[in-house]
Parts: structure tokens; C-alpha cells; sequence
């Protein structure tokens, strides 16, 4: 990769010397090769040098929630943050309200109640809602915006799920109706809940996509994404893809893939610009490993090639960059070049200093898609070395000047990361 050379004035040629230069000519001669930009010529490509600088801003101390969610709960326009009881006013997030009765928890030792909000218009009356789902294995709760008055008896609560199995759930439409959908293990089988658009007040209606199987409350590993180009969303888990049929009906097909032993959230997304999906996965979401799987046909069926992006130490990975607990992944274009980069991070303290690697940095990065020579190249940049991730993380223009931010909770607190120019 070359460089791209500045052109120097003629003052400077053979001819001439830095000497014979007056001196208000050498600083402004200095200042002008300092303000140019850095580039690099990379197949044809123009790429910053050190793209998407951070500017981090500590919502809270306490520890509220394994994750936060975001919505205009107001109806300002402005992204406001939600985690745990609270949300907050955005732009400044320092004004909070609540949603429910709750408390901050000891981040030394145990967990909170609350592992993620989600947040969506429920009951389609025009206004942010916010889901709760809790540890692994206890109910799911959706709690009713109040239209603007602020009162914490008036966020009504009401049971969503009686039991949200696998630590790392998705909230994503995977019926295609333009609504999301919240995918779960629930009973030892892979499946989906959604409100009951004729009855918000009952329980979500549960659909299973598996026949009963391994999975129990703590697994590890969940998402959603086309894998086969159909325009159907299928269901992803660390074990394969289950093929969502053009008949509801009927069954689900099963793909065996080895995606990871236990990961967090997992992504079908065209990783190279090929137009097929490949899939994005962390290894273990308490330990190491981060990969993202080509997809190749082979005669005609498809298979996948797994690619490391970073590995247990520096020198197994590509960038010199390890670290463990990769317990929240987001997949999405961060520098808005139009191709998906990954957005992770350390889940501080996921078992309280039990893991490999806990007492390392709490660190956040985002790792780059750039295509080198036909190949895909991930390159780290770190967000942040004092937060991480929880279990769960979220990446959308927070303060709307068209550049991804970064919404982050756990036992160190809760965070909003803006991203500069």
C-alpha cells in the first residue's frame, strides 16, 4: 500500500535549499503539509488513515442494566437513551425519568434484572415503548409509554414473555411484516414472540422454527439474516441456519454450520460485495475469537470458509489487537461506506472476574471492512479502554449528524460514544 505523495513547491528542488528560504516561508510551507490529510492508495481506493474518532460521553456510573436501548420517547426528535428504570433526555442525557421502580446493583458481584431494552411502538399509538428482558430464563415485560407525562406510576407493565431462554436474544423482524420480532429459545426450541395486535394485554403469541434441542437458558449465540438469497430471513445459531420455509406451515429446514462454540449475537450480511451473505460471529462471549465465514457454493450447495479476524492472542490476529468476553456484536456500516464493519467489545466482568482475560482493559473497538487486493480486510480501531460492552449494544446516529454513534451499558455504566470527524 503507497503512499500518496504531496508535491513540493519549486523553492525546494535541487536548485534551492531550506536555507534560502525566509522564515515565515518554512512555517507556512509546515503548516500547510500538516493540515493536508494522510491517504493511502488501497486498490483504487481512497482510505483515511485514522477514520471515525469517538468522543465518549458517561451517562451514568451506576450499573442499571447488561444493556441499553435508544428511541425518541419524548417525541422531540432527539434520540433519547433507555437503561434499566430510566431513560434520558437526549441530546445532553442528563436529565433522566423513569420507566418502572428500580435500583442500581452492586457492579462488583451479581447481575441486574434487566439485560436489554428494546424499544418499538407496540400498541401503534405513535409512541416509543420499551421491552425489558431480564436474566436468562425469567419473564420478558413491555412497559406502555405514557405519551409525554412524565410520572413514574404511569409506564404501564405488561407480561411479553413468561421465560426468555439464551443470553443473547434478538429483537429483529423475521416475518417479514415490517415489524420486530423477539427471537429466543424458549421450552429447549428456537423460535420468535410477538404482541398480539388484537390483544396487547395477552402474552406473545410463540411461534417455534426447531424441533426441541440443546439449547437451555444461558446458551450462547442467536441472529437473523437471508443465508440463502430467497428474500426470506432465516434463523442463525452458533450450531448453523435453520432455513425459514415459503410455506410457514411447514418445517423449518436445519443447515448444520459450525459457527462458533458459543457466541453472542450473529449476523448475515455480504461481508466481501459478492451479493451473497456471509456470516459474522464472536467465539466464545466469554472467552476469545472473532470470525466471519465466506460463503461458497460447492456444487451448488452452500458451505461456508471461515476467515480469523482476532484470536486468543496478538499474534493470532491479523492487527496485533486481542481481547476476550466479545459478549455484544453489532454488524453495520460505521463509516458509511457502504460496506458492513463490527462494532464489539469486552463484557466487563460478565462473570465477575472468572473469565479469561476479565481483568484486562474494558475496551471497545470497531473493526474497518476494507477490501485489500480482492480481500477482505477487517482493521481495528479502538472506541474506548474504560467501558466495554454487556450483553447487548447498539449503534445509531444518536446526536443526527449522519455518523454512527455507539450506546453502550453494564457494570461500569452507561455510555454514549459520538463519533467525529
Amino acid at each position: 500500500m503507497a503512499r500518496l505523495s504531496h508535491s513540493f513547491p519549486p523553492e525546494l528542488g535541487e536548485d534551492h535549499t531550506m536555507s534560502r528560504l525566509p522564515t515565515l516561508r518554512i512555517l507556512a510551507f509546515c503548516v500547510t503539509l500538516l493540515a493536508l490529510p494522510q491517504v493511502f492508495v488501497d486498490s483504487g481506493r481512497l482510505l483515511a488513515e485514522s477514520p471515525g474518532k469517538f468522543q465518549r460521553l458517561q451517562v451514568t456510573k451506576e450499573y442499571f442494566a447488561e444493556g441499553a436501548g435508544y428511541g425518541d420517547f419524548n417525541r422531540d426528535g432527539k434520540i433519547d437513551v433507555v437503561c434499566g428504570p430510566y431513560w434520558f433526555a437526549g441530546p445532553s442525557f442528563k436529565k433522566k425519568f423513569t420507566v418502572y421502580a428500580g435500583k442500581a446493583f452492586p457492579n462488583d458481584r451479581g447481575y441486574s434484572n434487566n439485560f436489554f431494552s428494546f424499544v418499538a411502538d407496540f400498541n401503534g399509538d405513535g409512541w416509543d415503548d420499551v421491552l425489558v428482558v431480564g436474566l436468562p430464563g425469567t419473564p420478558a415485560h413491555w412497559y406502555e409509554n405514557p405519551k409525554g407525562v412524565q410520572d413514574k406510576s404511569v409506564w404501564k407493565k405488561r407480561l411479553a414473555f413468561p421465560a426468555v431462554d439464551n443470553e443473547a436474544p434478538t429483537f429483529a423482524d423475521i416475518t417479514g411484516d415490517g415489524k420486530p420480532e423477539l427471537l429466543c429459545t424458549f421450552k429447549g426450541q428456537l423460535g420468535y414472540a410477538r404482541i398480539r395486535p388484537d390483544n396487547i394485554d395477552r402474552e406473545w403469541q410463540w411461534t417455534p422454527v426447531s424441533e426441541p434441542g440443546p439449547w437451555r437458558r444461558f446458551s450462547h449465540g442467536l441472529g437473523a439474516g437471508d443465508i440463502n438469497g430467497d428474500g426470506r430471513v432465516d434463523y442463525l445459531m452458533s450450531e448453523g441456519w435453520w432455513e425459514q420455509p415459503a410455506d410457514t406451515s411447514t418445517a423449518w429446514k436445519h443447515h448444520a454450520v459450525r459457527f462458533a462454540p458459543g457466541g453472542a449475537q450473529i449476523y448475515a450480511v455480504d461481508v466481501d460485495g459478492d451479493g451473497d451473505n456471509d456470516v459474522i460471529s464472536s467465539q466464545n462471549a466469554h472467552a476469545w475469537g472473532l470470525k466471519w465465514f465466506e460463503q461458497i457454493k460447492v456444487d451448488g450447495k452452500i458451505t461456508f470458509q471461515p476467515h480469523a479476524i482476532m484470536g486468543a492472542k496478538p499474534s493470532d490476529s491479523p492487527h496485533g489487537v486481542a481481547f476476550s468476553q466479545l459478549h455484544a456484536v453489532v454488524c453495520t456500516d460505521v463509516d458509511g461506506d457502504g460496506r458492513p464493519d463490527i462494532v464489539t467489545g469486552k463484557c466487563y466482568w460478565a462473570h465477575n472476574g472468572h473469565d479469561p482475560g476479565a481483568r484486562d482493559p474494558a475496551v471497545i473497538y470497531w473493526f474497518r471492512n476494507v477490501k485489500r487486493d480482492g480481500k477482505v480486510d477487517f482493521v481495528p480501531h479502538q472506541i474506548d479502554d474504560d467501558s466495554g460492552v454487556g450483553r447487548g449494544l447498539n449503534v445509531v446516529d444518536v446526536n443526527g449528524d449522519g455518523r454512527a454513534d455507539v450506546v453502550a451499558a453494564n457494570k461500569k455504566g452507561t455510555f454514549v460514544f459520538l463519533q467525529t470527524k
